[in-house]
């Protein structure tokens, strides 16, 4: 694992700009999975973002985004079964520590991943994770958000922290928690909510997944929140775009069953 270099704002075109993608990539499906991760690749070294947050990850995988996406270091939280990920941009960032957050009673190998580092100089706590999955381990998936949500609140106030991934959620869950936590924003809900980019887990127009039911659901399970640093933010949130949308050439499949999440921060004076 190659380490991340010093950022040169000399290189730098979009000296003002970051992205961050977020995208459960399907590492359980068998089928095509060769050619989905190589879609996958295609997509990030396509929008180029500065750090990507990824899902459901297994180590075929893993070596195919190493050697496709020679511009990114990679920190995973596992090795075994599927994990959680996170890719740094060499030449923007500098990674700083690794922490692995377990999830006790998780039945699904699932736990939280976060990484210090810089983006273009800023500080950031990047978080991810896969929280447990279907509808009857809403406990223990309450349990888990509310495990993220107090490590997003608990960093140091002068850093700005990212916490996004596969969550699983539904509204009701968010409400049995009381919520978001004061000054975390979901950035989905902070560049406009936007109908289109609603949906990530849409079975009415994705069809990677056999579903053997005549009604198809179509549900927001992967999100992404904000907590600006103090006393001032430093980032602001401006677009979200959903990715992995157009089906696959070499095979007519989408690379995952989830459309991935694209979100564009503008840097601050």
């Amino acid at each position: 694992m190659a380490m991340s270099t010093r950022y040169n704002t000399d290189e730098d075109t979009e000296v003002n700009q970051i992205r961050i993608m977020s995208w459960n990539i399907d590492g359980l499906d068998q089928k095509n999975k060769q050619l989905r991760v190589e879609g996958v690749c295609d997509e990030i070294n396509k929008k180029t973002p500065h750090v990507v947050l990824l899902q459901e990850v297994v180590m075929e995988m893993q070596q195919i985004l190493e050697e496709k996406c020679p511009s990114y270091s990679l920190f995973s939280a596992g090795e075994n079964n599927y994990y959680i990920a996170i890719l740094l941009r060499r030449d923007c960032t500098v990674f700083e520590d690794k922490r692995i957050t377990t999830f006790p009673s998780s039945t699904m190998f699932r736990n939280l991943l976060t990484i210090k580092c810089t983006v273009k100089g800023i500080k950031f706590d990047i978080l991810t994770s896969h929280l447990e999955s279907t509808r009857p381990a809403t406990r223990e998936r309450k349990r888990q958000l509310k495990t993220a949500f107090e490590n997003v609140k608990q960093a140091d106030s002068n850093r700005t922290v990212i916490f996004g991934g596969d969550l699983n959620l539904r509204d009701k869950e968010l409400d049995e928690i009381q919520g978001i936590p004061n000054d975390v924003y979901d950035v989905w809900e902070v560049t406009g909510k936007r109908p289109e980019v609603k949906f990530t887990w849409d079975m009415e127009r994705n069809d990677n997944l056999e579903w053997g039911f005549e009604q198809k659901p179509k549900c927001r399970f992967d999100r992404m929140y904000i907590r600006h640093c103090r006393p001032r933010a430093k980032v602001k949130p401006v677009h979200f775009e959903l990715v992995g949308s157009k089906r696959l050439p070499s095979c007519q499949r989408f690379p995952s069953d989830h459309w991935g999440l694209l979100v564009h921060f503008n840097l601050l004076p």
